[in-house]
């Protein structure tokens, strides 16, 4: 589906599409969990994550760690994904971006159409600030490539070996060895708690993790951090690999 493809959607929120999801999140999603729920950016990846910040949480009752009943407490921070449901949003190889319907939940009582485009639903639900704030970060990714570039010579080393354990620690959910870069990918509040607004709070997260890629000295701390980044924001590894 492109932006001009007729569509539209009635969420009615009988909270069936808030259950037994895999979401990942993003680090702007994490400030604005963190902004919603009123407390900071560790707070949140505590309170609302796995996997270090890039997963949201579900209860063992499959239910979404933000949600009572059917309502969602969090919902005018809510992630990138539940505001594109039931949209999901592909990246490009080439460049551009595709959307795709995703599965309703089972006993879902959203109600589908075609009155209106997708670029108009994305503008109804906030799309378009999130999608700015990924790019962004994503431009860090060059950064990760250019020190990686600078302390690895893949003429000595293999790189398809490198990657493969760069990919592994990036996904890996136990037995993962501590990064601090990924620490620092979800928890922007360290670099500026007192931010004066949410936009120089993602500026200043970004410049410290700038300065923590050209510090770090450990070639795959810094091609999983790479990693964990892409996907977090929606592209394949390949993105950081090739």
């Amino acid at each position: 589906m492109e932006r001009s493809t007729p569509f539209s959607y009635q969420c009615n929120q009988c909270g069936r599409c808030c259950h037994n999801q895999v979401i990942t999140l993003s680090p702007y999603d994490v400030i604005r969990l963190a902004g919603a729920a009123g407390i900071s950016t560790a707070e949140a990846v505590a309170r609302f994550t796995i996997g270090r910040g890039a997963t949201l949480k579900f209860e063992q009752d499959g239910s979404c760690v933000a949600l009572t009943g059917t309502i969602c407490t969090v919902h005018c921070g809510r992630p990138l994904a539940c505001r594109l449901y039931p949209l999901g949003l592909e990246y490009r190889r080439q460049g551009g971006e595709r959307y795709v319907l995703v599965e309703a939940a089972i006993g879902s009582m959203g109600i589908y159409g075609d009155e209106g485009t997708v670029e108009d639903f994305l503008g109804a639900q906030g799309v378009e600030l999130y999608l700015a704030m990924n790019h962004r970060y994503a431009e860090l990714l060059a950064s990760f490539r250019a020190r990686i570039a600078e302390i690895v010579d893949f003429d000595v080393v293999e790189p398809r070996e490198f990657w493969r354990r760069a990919v592994r620690e990036a996904l890996a959910e136990t037995g993962f060895e501590p990064s601090r870069l990924i620490d620092a990918l979800f928890d922007a509040d360290r670099f500026s708690f007192h931010a004066s607004s949410e936009t120089e709070l993602v500026e200043n997260h970004i410049a410290g993790l700038r300065r923590l890629i050209l510090e770090e000295r450990d070639a795959v701390q810094l091609a999983s951090a790479a990693v964990r980044l892409a996907v977090s924001l929606g592209y394949s590894p390949l993105e950081v690999i090739s």
